[in-house]
């Protein structure tokens, strides 16, 4: 019988939005998974956030749950503590990790804890009707900043970078291949692996035809093992280019191996 991931609750994001392209990516990539017998469907555990990310949990066909906002990682954290044979991984939002729970988001990857983190990056507080994030670019006008914002948005994959994750990468949700292959690779990853998901919000904030104009994949010669070259790549200016793929990869004891 052919696994089927889908539930019966009907999807409530708005019509186009681009995470129903992370939602797709994701059930190949687990289906995928369970056919090769790299995965045992019972095994997989997906947690998720608050914000229109958090939806997510309520269209997959497995152990899901919502955390508190900006609170799931430590829950999953836990989780993995306290079963290690479990696959975590957790959906987040760039307000629910980088602007509500900061610190665990950044805990999780020095501690390199054997979870996966997926971040949706609308670069926006798109549930509460677009309020400014630590990820929105300067200028950007919301509810809470009418005028533009004045702050220098924060890089997520620069900050797990300098936070000891040993899996970073980053790519955009329209391409659904790159997408569901780089999860692939973060759930294969023995230790923290953080996946940067570029996902414009199309009722708040449309960036589409901005990064449609500006994503490059990696060059074919990079190699992630490199972590100055993952930094600089990290340290590009959003507005000139945008490089998605695997930037940072190395090998080091888990959380969960250290404390066994």
């Amino acid at each position: 019988m052919a696994l089927n991931l889908a539930t019966d609750n009907k999807i409530t994001w708005c019509p186009g939005c681009p995470n129903s392209q992370i939602l797709v990516a994701f059930r190949q990539a687990v289906t995928e998974m369970v056919d090769t017998k790299e995965l045992e469907i019972h095994n997989l555990v997906a947690g998720a956030g608050v914000g229109c990310h958090g939806k997510i949990s309520d269209y997959l066909r497995v152990n899901t749950f919502n955390g508190l906002h900006g609170r799931i990682i430590p829950v999953l954290t836990g989780v993995k503590v306290a079963n290690p044979k479990l696959t975590v991984v957790g959906f987040s939002g760039d307000g629910d990790s980088f602007s509500e729970g900061l610190s665990h988001v950044c805990h999780a990857a020095q501690r390199n804890s054997d979870i996966s983190i997926f971040l949706h990056n609308n670069q926006t507080f798109a549930l509460t009707t677009g309020q400014a994030t630590t990820t929105s670019p300067v200028g950007f006008k919301g509810g809470t900043t009418p005028y533009g914002s004045v702050d220098e948005p924060w890089s997520p994959t620069l900050m797990m970078l300098a936070s000891g994750a040993t899996f970073v990468a980053r790519t955009f949700a329209s391409n659904i291949q790159m997408t569901k292959e780089v999860m692939q690779e973060a759930m294969r990853h023995k230790g923290f692996a953080f996946v940067d998901i570029i996902q414009p919000c199309i009722t708040f904030f449309d960036t589409r035809e901005f990064y449609t104009k500006r994503v490059k994949d990696l060059p074919k010669t990079y190699k992630p093992d490199d972590l100055n070259a993952a930094f600089a790549i990290a340290r590009e200016p959003l507005d000139k280019k945008v490089h998605v793929g695997i930037l940072y990869r190395t090998d080091k004891p888990s959380f969960e191996e250290k404390i066994a």
